[in-house]
């Protein structure tokens, strides 16, 4: 699990002082009504309103003028208190409501009415735009008394008069099944196969014989035919499926269609291009993800953006953050760095996985046979620094590393050299917000081992990659690398809190004999020294097996070191069986690409799909293209190439997990920013940006009120409300960027 929270604050403590209500009746099987006095015949009494609101009767409705001028949608409200709710029970939410002028958000919460105010379902109509009336229905995930109705208003330059009636919250209703709508069940790569590559798609059937098929090109020509391969019920789906190879057709075009079983698949092209456009996509992702600076427009149309956290009000800034009460007597600039995921907190943790991701991209085009490292050269991927003679990847690297050095504790300080785990928020802020418009104050949180040995580990790296371009960086990298790794022998079970996830997510780790195996990697390769050699050698994560069907991500770092240490050129006594215990993974991983009707090299125990499982299964992917790197077998190439299709829409779902590529993709990433479903003005996440993809726990309380019962891939939903299997992350993003890289280089 990615063990992170980024729940939705549904009021701020504000709203703690509004009117409190009459008593509520409990909820029954019987259908009844939640809410007091939703018709507002005579009063607007029990509900209350912010103090910047005036609220009154208006011809039977409680009308609300809502100044101008309000940064966030809870810094204006109404809404009812002590509303009760029952776990696991469905209620239909239902009001009329009117904006004038047309054309305004307004946010619709039920939640809890006090803190943390968490929201348990929350929707956003543009008023006198979708309609007057409004209905939905959702499932309660909790047990309370003082659940809350509460329409958000705010947000908007001008001032606006919003006004409602008959709202009603009815306990006891039916729930309205969740059905997806999946397309046609022929489910293919919708973006792209490379010409000289495995091409492989998924038919969803009935039929247990096999099937004709044939692939037609964009005139409806039939170009090639076959017949399917009959799979029975695949565990990851609960589907009936069959197989189609149609590999030996290796003609470039675009727009060809797949049909069998009266089913005709979504368009996709056989042509490498697609891919050198999603290498480049995937790794601009981190121009937008940055804090501390301006976004321009020019680079990013759509997405400019005035700074965050650099101190320009409401911002507290990162440039002088202290410690939580209790943790330092010091403040950092701390300024910097990347937006760790759709939040505006900062983690050493995380970006140290991700910093290393996205810098081993560059290392393996400098090594692999198939590399080419012009390819994200300098001036690749339209950032201010292109044209600085230096590769762009290194370049937007480079913003987060120097956040990750700001992260050490100064000299003389306790616990000097080692790194802050965190920095965000006091408090959870909700969406949508603006990087710029965040008024929360900033904390620094304590130390940890593991983000020490992040800290290291990605230094260190960077030391040798940053050498020809800039020595005193790569000089400063390395003393703070040296430093880091001191300070983590000297201090090494220093864990971060799992109950640390107020305002940012946990990133809690008690195991960190990976974290040191990788450190004490990536510092070898970097000076050869002994004192690191002969860590690695007695470390029992050197022989331990670590490709499991969960593979590695920010907890489990051994496959960093391990990956490093097979291809980046060294002397390792031994080395042979490091890369030996590469390729064995990989075949692992083949296996079970090849046992999966869907193609993947995924198959997680019990079939319980992990938080993020979309960058999982590319992770895995990674492994196959090592193997490919060391060997040269075309079989690990083809199984790499192969894992690319399930993220691009080879899969239940039918939908592709990158945001603006195949003809139905992810578009609703969990954001503050990325944020178009909940208001129009911001954009979607942009071309390139990976969704965390099936997630059989969905934490969050609107998977839980779709998905209840979900089988494996069912488990995920496109929307901004779902943290839990919609979220976008700087490490979900460098395991794309690393395979897009790869894919497009074997094109």
């Amino acid at each position: 699990m990615k063990r992170r929270r980024t729940a939705l604050l549904s009021l701020t403590a504000l709203l703690a002082t509004a009117l409190t209500a009459l008593p509520s009746a409990p909820a029954g099987a019987e259908e009844i009504e939640q809410v007091r006095n939703g018709t507002f015949d005579t009063t607007t009494d029990p509900w209350w309103a912010t103090s910047n609101v005036t609220k009154g009767l208006s011809d039977g409705r409680l009308c609300a003028d809502v100044p101008g001028g309000t940064a966030n949608r809870w810094d204006a409200a109404v809404g009812q208190n002590d509303i009760t709710l029952v776990k696991g029970e469905s209620y239909r939410l239902s009001f009329q409501a009117t904006g004038t002028p047309a054309g305004h958000v307004v946010r619709a919460i039920v939640g809890l009415s006090v803190s943390p105010y968490d929201t348990y379902y929350e929707v956003t109509p543009q008023l006198s735009v979708s309609g007057d009336t409004y209905t939905y229905t959702f499932t309660s995930p909790v047990d309370t008394a003082q659940g809350q109705v509460g329409f958000q208003l705010g947000g908007s330059a001008d001032a606006w008069r919003f006004c409602m009636d008959d709202v009603s919250l009815l306990g006891g209703v039916a729930p309205e099944p969740y059905e997806p709508d999946t397309g046609p069940r022929v489910r293919v790569n919708q973006v792209a196969y490379l010409p000289a590559g495995p091409k492989n798609a998924t038919l969803v059937t009935d039929a247990t014989a096999k099937l004709p098929w044939a692939l037609k090109n964009a005139r409806g020509t039939v170009v090639t035919r076959g017949t399917t391969l009959p799979r029975g019920v695949d565990a990851s789906s609960g589907q009936n499926v069959h197989s189609i190879d149609f590999g030996a057709y290796r003609t470039k075009g675009k727009g060809f269609t797949l049909v069998a079983d009266g089913e005709t698949s979504r368009p996709f092209d056989i042509d490498a291009s697609a891919y050198e456009r999603l290498r480049l996509d995937s790794a601009k992702y981190y121009y937008t993800q940055r804090s501390g600076i301006e976004i321009r427009d020019d680079l990013r149309p759509g997405y400019g953006r005035r700074a965050g956290h650099v101190g320009v009000a409401p911002n507290r800034g990162d440039t002088d953050v202290p410690c939580q009460p209790g943790v330092c007597d010091y403040s950092l600039d701390v300024s910097g760095g990347w937006y760790d995921a759709g939040d505006h907190g900062k983690y050493v943790v995380n970006g140290g996985i991700s910093t290393w991701e996205v810098l081993s991209t560059y290392e393996r085009a400098l090594h692999a046979r198939t590399g080419d490292a012009s390819k994200l050269g300098d001036g690749s991927l339209a950032i201010p620094e292109s044209g600085n003679k230096v590769p762009d990847i290194l370049d937007e690297a480079r913003w987060e590393l120097e956040f990750l050095l700001r992260m050490q504790v100064p000299d003389g300080k306790p616990l000097a050299g080692m790194a802050h785990h965190k920095m965000h928020d006091e408090q959870w802020t909700g969406l949508p917000l603006l990087p710029g418009d965040d008024p929360q104050k900033r904390e620094l949180h304590p130390p940890s081992t593991a983000a020490t040995l992040n800290l290291a580990a990605t230094a260190a790296q960077a030391a040798r990659l940053y050498r020809p371009y800039d020595k005193a960086f790569a000089d400063t990298s390395l003393a703070a690398a040296r430093k880091a790794w001191s300070a983590a022998l000297a201090h090494p079970d220093r864990y971060a809190s799992d109950s640390d996830g107020v305002g940012g997510g946990a990133y809690a780790d008690s195991d960190v004999t990976d974290d040191f195996y990788w450190a004490a990697a990536e510092l070898y390769l970097s000076t050869g020294e002994k004192q690191f050699e002969e860590y690695v050698l007695k470390s029992p994560v050197h022989t331990a097996d670590l490709f499991k069907p969960v593979g590695f991500d920010w907890a489990r770092t051994g496959a960093a070191g391990r990956l490093d240490l097979a291809t980046v050129p060294n002397k390792l006594p031994g080395r042979d069986k490091v890369r030996q215990s590469v390729v064995g993974g990989a075949d692992r991983y083949l296996a079970t690409l090849k046992a999966q009707p869907y193609g993947m090299p995924y198959a997680p125990d019990g079939n319980t799909y992990d938080w993020g499982s979309s960058h999982q299964v590319l992770n895995n992917a990674v492994v196959l293209a090592t193997a490919y790197d060391i060997t040269g077998a075309s079989k690990y190439r083809d199984g790499a190439l192969q894992t690319m299709d399930y993220i691009l829409g080879r899969n239940a779902l039918n939908i592709s997990y990158v945001t603006g590529y195949g003809e139905v993709s992810s578009h609703n990433q969990h954001s503050r920013w990325y944020a178009r479903q909940l208001d129009p003005g911001l954009p979607n996440p942009p071309a390139g940006t990976l969704a965390g993809g099936p997630n059989s726990s969905i934490q969050d309380p609107y998977a839980q009120s779709k998905l209840q019962g979900c089988v494996g891939q069912f488990c995920y939903i496109d929307d901004i409300q779902s943290w839990s299997t919609n979220e976008h992350t700087i490490n979900w993003n460098a395991a794309l960027t690393r395979m897009a890289s790869f894919v497009a280089d074997q094109g």
